[in-house]
């Protein structure tokens, strides 16, 4: 009799969040040491590792590459070595006894034997789709996965060896029947890029919010940040030696305390009973990552922190994003969002969808110097300003036109008078 370690899913994700196996750090057979990370797993926000509760041998895998996993399933057994499992993250321990005479222990100890691995229900949905979408027989696509399970990239290797990397033809023309038919060119070539589980949840989330869920308004002003640079300029370098990165993204930060003040409804929750209003102002930063998408980590309290403080955190959040370091923790229960687009060049994005539950979400335009009239005594002047284009787009169910302009207003009014009051 072995005994054998249950090993689940974390169970403590947050509602509505799905998780998908990105890959196995172990093959079935394979040693493990407790707390060794054994899989890796894309939730529709940040990438986590999964860790052996206990030493032994990993004897089952139960959940294949690129399938979606639920909170606390199951993904795989572990023969232990005698030790003590540790429990899952947010789940109590599973240790169960087993036989090795079981059906699923004799296909982890005898590859190839039992269920071929083309069967139907041993292919994933995403390895199904590939199939389909690239005319493949599954038998004919060598399997590299655990009892030679075909995977995702034993598809897409196959189907770039053969040259398909159009889609299939309906109704079973060939690929080439498409790009070239008799009535003329109907499609070019190309190649499938399977969506990731972060992009999926992205454009879920987006067509729900913009479609399904809240009307839309934006209003646009213009923001002088020649006060916020000249500041910058002064304690840029100190705060470096440091390691604290001052951005202008930490400037907007610190200037929409002033406007959630002013305007505290930017800072809410619809629901269908009461608009709930929040105390804290926990402001989530849209971060694009290169080639990956979009994650929004979020800076928590920045009305009790300084603008030093701010800088800090927003370095910190922004650095393990792009080193996929973030946790589940980092990128939940924002109550306001910035997307500062122009660092990447753009002027003007609306309306920018809200990030729902929320109620607005603030945007900010690429600074560039550009020609301003000014009054005065002597006549008017054409002068040459840093300025950038602020948006704040709004759940209009919350919020009319004219508490928007006033929430942008003192944000403008809090930016173009730095410092103030306030230093680093």
């Amino acid at each position: 009799m072995t005994i054998t370690v249950e090993v689940r899913a974390p169970s403590e994700q947050s509602e509505g969040t799905r998780s998908q196996i990105v890959r196995w750090l172990k093959s079935a057979g394979e040693s493990v040491a407790r707390d060794e990370p054994l899989i890796e797993v894309e939730t529709d926000k940040v990438t986590v590792e999964i860790a052996a509760p206990a030493a032994g041998v990993l004897r089952e895998i139960v959940k294949p590459e690129g399938e979606e996993i639920a909170p606390g399933e199951l993904l795989a057994w572990i023969d232990a070595d005698g030790a003590p499992a540790r429990a899952p993250a947010g789940a109590e321990p599973h240790p169960v006894a087993r036989g090795h005479s079981s059906e699923a222990s004799a296909r982890a100890s005898a590859p190839g034997a039992g269920e071929p691995s083309a069967a139907p229900s041993r292919l994933s949905p995403a390895v199904q789709r590939l199939l389909t979408q690239h005319g493949l027989d599954a038998t004919a696509v060598r399997g590299t996965g655990p009892n030679g399970r075909i995977m995702v990239d034993d598809v897409l290797q196959h189907a770039a060896a053969r040259g398909s990397a159009s889609v299939a033809a309906p109704s079973g023309r060939s690929a080439a029947s498409i790009e070239a038919g008799p009535d003329g060119p109907r499609r070019a070539p190309g190649r499938l890029v399977p969506h990731s589980l972060l992009r999926k949840r992205i454009a879920e989330h987006m067509v729900r919010s913009l479609l399904q869920t809240a009307p839309h308004v934006t209003t646009v002003f213009e923001a002088d940040f020649s006060g916020v640079l000249a500041h910058r300029a002064q304690y840029r370098e100190a705060l470096a030696g440091r390691g604290v990165p001052l951005t202008l993204t930490a400037y907007i930060l610190a200037a929409c305390v002033d406007a959630i003040r002013e305007v505290p409804e930017a800072n809410a929750r619809w629901t269908d009973e009461a608009l709930e209003i929040f105390d804290r102002v926990d402001v989530g930063v849209a971060t694009a990552l290169p080639d990956r998408g979009l994650i929004v980590p979020v800076v928590r309290n920045i009305e009790r922190l300084s603008l030093e403080e701010i800088a800090a955190e927003l370095g910190r959040l922004v650095a393990l994003a792009r080193e996929d370091g973030l946790t589940p923790e980092d990128v939940r229960g924002g109550t306001f969002t910035v997307s500062n687009h122009g660092v990447s060049g753009s002027v003007l994005a609306a309306p920018i969808v809200i990030n729902q539950p929320q109620v607005a979400i603030l945007g900010v335009g690429k600074v560039e110097r550009r020609a301003v009239v000014t009054g005065g005594p002597d006549g008017e002047r054409i002068l040459a300003r840093p300025r950038a284009f602020v948006t704040l787009t709004i759940d209009h169910r919350v919020m009319d036109g004219h508490r928007a302009n006033r929430f942008l207003e003192v944000l403008t009014q809090r930016l173009e008078s730095w410092p103030g009051s306030r230093a680093c």
